[in-house]
């Protein structure tokens, strides 16, 4: 398994929850790491990006000003902290790791493999589920 996600959970509106991503030493060394989510019914779409080489941040707008993703070296782990969660955040979150410079991309499928813009996306983990529901 290259990236292994958890935190999932059901929390209320208003509420926080921190999902981590540990990632094997190949997939850690993706030029950028990412949070994504797939609520049912809907394309998959990117909620956060981090690149390696400065740290630097990509929010899609929907979650700017309340998610904020991080990573830890060491651990080789990605964090995604979301606050004031809205039911509209209820999706499965996906971390992924790829050499794109994160931005608004939209998400496809074809033969079988996700594409993150033109990049076909090499590292995926196996999702964890956010429900935001009172």
């Amino acid at each position: 398994v290259q990236l292994q996600a958890s935190g999932g959970g059901l929390v209320q509106p208003g509420g926080s929850l921190k999902l981590s991503c540990v990632a094997s030493e190949r997939a850690f060394a993706s030029y950028a790491m990412g949070w994504f989510r797939q609520a049912t019914g809907k394309e998959r779409e990117i909620v956060a990006a981090i690149t390696k080489n400065d740290g630097s941040t990509y929010y899609t707008d929907a979650v700017k000003g309340r998610f904020t993703i991080s990573g830890h070296n060491a651990s080789k782990t990605v964090y995604l902290q979301m606050n004031s969660l809205r039911p509209e955040d209820t999706a499965v979150y996906y971390c992924a790791g790829f050499q794109s410079k994160p931005g608004p991309f939209s998400v496809s499928m074809s033969r079988g493999y996700y594409y993150y813009g033109v990049e076909r996306v090499p590292y995926w983990g196996q999702g964890t589920q956010v429900t935001v529901s009172s």
